[in-house]
């Protein structure tokens, strides 16, 4: 057995009680209305509909546009990918062939006190109509002007992805952020002319929200396989606001809110709050069996569920940076329940293991050795499978540009397109709870089980699950 020193306890103790509380506190530095948010906490939660109520839009067209039933079927497409793109998890759009008409729910963003409806709808991201424009020259008031007003490359429409990307881009083998763009068909040939004039003068292409320029990146040379960079001095969240931007410009015509409102939750904050309270019996009620069925084994598998616990709710907060907040609606409390049922088995089986290696008569060292090592296939057969279903729910339901969508787009065509905001959610927090699962489950309960055992005073088989001499 590898030795375990015995500070590796308090250490890892000291660090899931950092998670726990970071993650339920956030961090904030100021004060009033001052303050800037370091760490999202639990506060920071945006909650679905059914728990919070949210907003009721009616957008159409502009004013004398026919829009054909595969321009609203594209607009809705577009609508529900940018949703999940920013971690709406739980929305309503319904088309309206009829009238021209896409009617789009949603909830509350995270902190909203005076909810403001009109103000929410600004939240969707730019429902303008996206133009690439010859030049970047602009008038006093910053609007296109001369060959960049009357010169249009091309339209939103003619973007079929954008994402931000890190890595090298020339020959320098230097990474940087940068922002990768895929034309259609027609946009490929509309694209490859003008890059091919703009080429020799090096001169530029910008890219316009209606009249509002968001880019205006130079010309190296000329492409012709619709496929293009944009770099410079972009940091990871400039070039995903700029990738964000140009798939929220998509849009087959510009989008106008015709009437909103706003919903009454259907359960609320209280049934919210109860939800909560009953979570929390239930884990101390969970914790409480262990400790006295397991003793040791089971103090340290209720340190690692609080952890387990913790690292879920920071990956729905947005606590690391690197993905942004979720909305946490009922299938995505579901999948939180079904993970942390997934970690309470993985440390019974771990402690059974043990128990029955000390009631064999092996050593205590050799029994949670042993124990560990017996009970890993088990734990990891039955974690493997929740990560599959949970990959394949978020390929499926989730953005097509994702990178689950990527990995699974030989087997896709089966289902179709789809962008279902719940399902997404539920694989989520399903496949985040699996994740810490095995991060404080397995490795961080193992590392604290194995330093207990060093204590002298702590070397008594019964402890450990074994008889009482």
């Amino acid at each position: 057995m590898k030795r375990i020193g015995k500070p590796v306890f308090f250490i890892v103790a000291l660090l899931i009680v950092a998670l726990t509380v970071t993650s339920f506190t956030g961090i904030k530095v100021g004060s009033g209305s001052s303050q800037t948010t370091i760490i999202k906490g639990a506060g920071d939660i945006r909650w679905g509909i059914d728990i919070r109520g949210g907003v009721d839009v009616t957008f159409r067209p502009p004013e004398g546009y026919d829009a054909t039933d595969a321009e609203i079927d594209s607009a809705k497409s577009i609508i529900e990918t940018r949703l999940v793109y920013q971690n709406i998890t739980d929305y309503e759009v319904y088309p309206d062939y009829n009238n021209d008409r896409i009617i789009v729910r949603y909830p509350w963003k995270a902190g909203e006190e005076d909810f403001d409806a009109s103000a929410a709808i600004q939240e969707l991201g730019e429902t303008a109509l996206l133009t690439f424009r010859e030049g970047d020259s602009v008038d006093d008031e910053g609007k296109p002007t001369g060959d960049t007003l009357n010169n249009i490359i091309l339209e939103g429409k003619d973007v079929v992805n954008a994402t931000a990307n890190y890595g090298p881009i020339d020959s320098t083998g230097v990474n940087q952020h940068y922002v990768s763009l895929e034309f259609s068909e027609e946009g490929t040939k509309a694209f490859a002319t003008a890059t091919g004039k703009l080429a020799s003068s090096k001169g530029s292409i910008s890219i316009w929200m209606d009249d509002v320029l968001i880019s205006a990146p130079t010309v190296q040379s000329a492409i012709t396989d619709g496929k293009c960079i944009i770099s410079g001095n972009f940091d990871a969240a400039s070039a995903a606001e700029l990738a964000n931007r140009i798939k929220a410009g998509s849009l087959p015509f510009k989008l106008e809110a015709e009437s909103y409102g706003s919903i009454n939750p259907i359960m609320g904050e209280k049934a919210r709050d109860v939800m909560v309270l009953a979570g929390l019996i239930a884990l101390i009620l969970i914790s409480i069996f262990m400790i006295l069925y397991y003793r040791l084994p089971g103090v340290v598998a209720s340190i690692a569920l609080v952890g387990q616990v913790a690292g879920m709710v920071a990956c729905v907060t947005g606590y690391f940076g690197a993905f942004g907040s979720f909305t946490l609606t009922l299938p995505g409390i579901a999948g939180i329940i079904l993970s942390i049922g997934m970690g309470v088995d993985a440390n019974v089986i771990t402690s059974e293991r043990i128990r029955e290696e000390l009631r064999a008569g092996k050593t205590i060292d050799g029994s949670i050795d042993a124990g560990n090592k017996n009970s890993f296939s088990a734990i990891f057969d039955s974690n493997i499978t929740c990560i599959f279903v949970a990959v394949i729910l978020m390929g499926v339901f989730g953005p097509p540009e994702s990178l689950f969508a990527k990995i699974l787009s030989p087997v896709l065509f089966m289902f179709g397109p789809a962008a279902t905001g719940a399902v997404y959610s539920f694989g989520y927090t399903l496949l985040t709870g699996i994740i810490f699962n095995f991060v404080m489950g397995v490795t961080a309960s193992r590392l604290m089980l194995k330093s207990l055992s060093r204590f002298k005073g702590l070397r008594k088989p019964w402890l450990f699950g074994g008889e009482k001499a």
